[in-house]
């Protein structure tokens, strides 16, 4: 049986941020995006913490380098729109830190823009 791979919709420099990564690092998170794309979550894929329900996810990899994060939704559309990708720096807790926040929540806001103007398009 054949599954329809959602689109991907890389805002920002997502994907030029995401290539800068290891190349394993890479690999994960692309197949984790490959997973979305089915309909799937992927073990290392979890809600980001402070959104309600399953609308903004965020793939967690380590390595001895350190930890890295892709930012997506699946909140708009039949799209997947990837929001942030980077390096988590800080050294205490878990918590997002803000300035990551901060683009994250910029670029969920463009990407409901953007899902409105597709919609349209389509219809």
């Amino acid at each position: 049986m054949n599954k329809i791979l959602k689109e991907i919709i890389w805002l920002g420099r997502t994907k030029k941020d995401l290539k800068l990564m290891p190349e394993d690092i890479i690999d994960s998170v692309g197949f984790s995006l490959y997973l979305a794309q089915i309909g799937e979550r992927a073990d290392n894929t979890k809600v980001l913490k402070g959104y309600t329900g399953a609308g903004v996810l965020e793939i967690i990899e380590s390595d001895i380098s350190g930890t890295y994060r892709a930012v997506y939704t699946v909140k708009f559309g039949s799209e997947i729109y990837v929001l942030h990708c980077f390096q988590k720096k800080s050294k205490s807790g878990i918590a997002t830190p803000k300035e990551d926040m901060s683009i994250i929540n910029k670029r969920l806001k463009e990407a409901e823009e953007l899902a409105k103007v597709i919609a349209k398009e389509k219809s």
